[in-house]
C-alpha cells in the first residue's frame, strides 16, 4: 500500500524527469488518500515546479507547506 515514502520517491523521480505536472498530480492524489505530505515531499514537489519554471505554483506549495 502506498505511503508517504513511496509517494515522495515517485514525486522525486518526476522532478528528476522534469515531469512537474505528474509530480503535482501525485501530491494531490496522496492528499486525497489521506496521506499527509512531509517536508521532503513538499521539497520534491517545489523542486519539480522549479525545473518546470512554474514559480507561482512553487510559491503556492511553499505557503501550503507552512500552513500544515
Amino acid at each position: 500500500k502506498p505511503n508517504v515514502i513511496t509517494y515522495t520517491a515517485s514525486i522525486s523521480a518526476c522532478e528528476k524527469g522534469q515531469q512537474w505536472r505528474t509530480a503535482l498530480q501525485l501530491l494531490a492524489e496522496m492528499q486525497r488518500q489521506g496521506i499527509k505530505p512531509d517536508v521532503i515531499t513538499y521539497a520534491a514537489s517545489i523542486s519539480a515546479c522549479e525545473k518546470g519554471q512554474q514559480w507561482r505554483t512553487a510559491l503556492q506549495l511553499l505557503a501550503e507547506m507552512q500552513r500544515q
